[in-house]
C-alpha cells in the first residue's frame, strides 16, 4: 500500500505538489492501494489536493 506520508518521508527532495503528483503516478504502477493519510506541506498544494492525488494514482488526469 502506498501512503502519502511514506512518500514524503522517503523523498525529502520533493519541493512542490506537482513533483509529488509525478511521483504518485510513477509509484502507482507498482502499488494496488493508495492511502491519503497526510496533507502535503507544499505552498502550491491546491484545495482539491486529495482529488488530484487520487486521480494521479488511478491514472486519470483532472480536467
Amino acid at each position: 500500500m502506498l501512503h502519502v506520508s511514506d512518500l514524503l518521508l522517503q523523498h525529502k527532495e520533493i519541493e512542490t505538489f506537482a513533483e509529488l503528483v509525478t511521483l504518485v503516478e510513477q509509484r502507482a504502477r507498482d502499488e494496488m492501494f493508495f492511502r491519503i493519510d497526510l496533507k502535503p506541506p507544499y505552498p502550491d498544494t491546491p484545495n482539491n489536493w486529495e482529488d488530484r492525488l487520487e486521480a494521479a494514482f488511478s491514472g486519470h488526469k483532472p480536467g
